[in-house]
């Protein structure tokens, strides 16, 4: 797989991945793993570096 097709579907998976999260932290869906619940602040936190992960990867794609 070449370099920009990497990052364009990587960039992809995170854009997905955080609006996940978006849509967990705005609808309160109940996370769990194992007996922990997952706090909803932490939705807001992964969002922002999911986000953050996607717009790296296009950029970086879209450079010469």
């Amino acid at each position: 797989m070449k370099n920009r097709a990497f990052l364009k579907l990587s960039g992809a998976i995170f854009g997905l991945i955080s609006i996940l999260h978006l849509f967990r932290a705005v609808i309160g869906w109940q996370a769990q793993i194992g007996s922990w619940q997952i706090p909803l602040w932490l939705s807001w936190v992964s969002l922002l570096v999911a986000g953050y992960l996607s717009y790296t990867a296009f950029r970086l794609s879209n450079k010469k």
